[in-house]
């Protein structure tokens, strides 16, 4: 596959572009009853991320290409099928390859969704 199926990516669920730390991001979002928040990213460009924390974990997992996490001046290449867990509090920015599909788990809300 190249792309998430189409039920995950109804308009109702698209991420507004004010919520996304990566430029030339296509993501929607679902809600966890508990106030976490499961979101699914392409890439469609070579990007780089602005560094960023969150006050709640993060997973993610990179279905396609590779994201390469910096953090704390480190590299760390993340490619297909690979996963990664970032503590909250950590800054964390990153590059990513066009075509990268991602998925992570916020243990909070971390988007907005698109206002009508």
């Amino acid at each position: 596959m190249d792309d998430f199926p189409e039920f995950m990516k109804r308009a109702e669920n698209r991420i507004a572009t004010s919520s996304q730390a990566t430029p030339g991001v296509e993501g929607y979002v679902f809600d966890g009853a508990d106030g976490s928040q499961m979101a699914f990213w392409t890439c469609r460009e070579t990007a780089s991320s602005a560094p960023h924390a969150h006050e709640y974990d993060e997973y993610m997992m990179v279905v396609q290409g590779c994201y390469t996490l910096i953090i704390e001046g480190k590299r760390i290449p993340i490619k297909a099928g690979e996963e990664y867990f970032i503590p909250k509090g950590v800054s964390h920015g990153g590059e990513v390859v066009a075509g990268t599909r991602t998925i992570h788990a916020f243990g909070g809300r971390r988007a907005e969704r698109v206002r009508k």
